[in-house]
């Protein structure tokens, strides 16, 4: 769990707009952590959190495009049904608010990031503490006998 920057990019609704963007972003070697669209009959939004938030912005004003910075709160999740659910859970029974949440496809070692916008990060992150970490592994290995000796 860790907190980062999100951009909100604000983009005229035609083709190849979002494509030029990705593209730049791309060229500048930033690693997309999680982006989420939203549109309209007018505009789009994309929502994106990537690896340098200094070097995201560089390319954003390179592009000239209008967009604002928030600060989210990234969490590292099981890829697997209810992941969310429970984080949602143990953030509502603390009270905090949730304004949006999105998830990435998968991160590193078949998990998922989910990014949500909170009400009170310092008091998410203290809730959350302890509850995301990865369970550790079995340190006795177990022993396969041969066929034989399974008789």
């Amino acid at each position: 769990m860790y907190l980062d920057t999100q951009f909100s990019i604000f983009m005229v609704n035609k083709p190849g707009v979002l494509a030029r963007i990705l593209k730049e972003i791309a060229e500048a070697k930033i690693n997309i952590v999680a982006l989420t669209m939203t549109d309209s009959y007018e505009h789009g939004v994309m929502r994106l959190v990537g690896d340098g938030a200094d070097r995201v912005r560089a390319v954003l004003k390179r592009l000239n495009l209008q967009f604002s910075e928030t600060e989210v709160l990234c969490v590292n999740l099981p890829n697997h049904a209810g992941a969310l659910a429970t984080v949602t859970g143990k953030l509502a029974d603390a009270h905090i608010n949730i304004s949006y949440a999105y998830c990435t496809a998968g991160a590193r070692g078949g998990r998922t990031t989910g990014v949500l916008k909170v009400a009170d990060v310092a008091k998410a992150m203290k809730v959350l503490e302890g509850h995301l970490e990865p369970k550790k592994k079995k340190t006795e290995q177990s022993v396969r006998r041969s066929p034989t000796v399974r008789r």
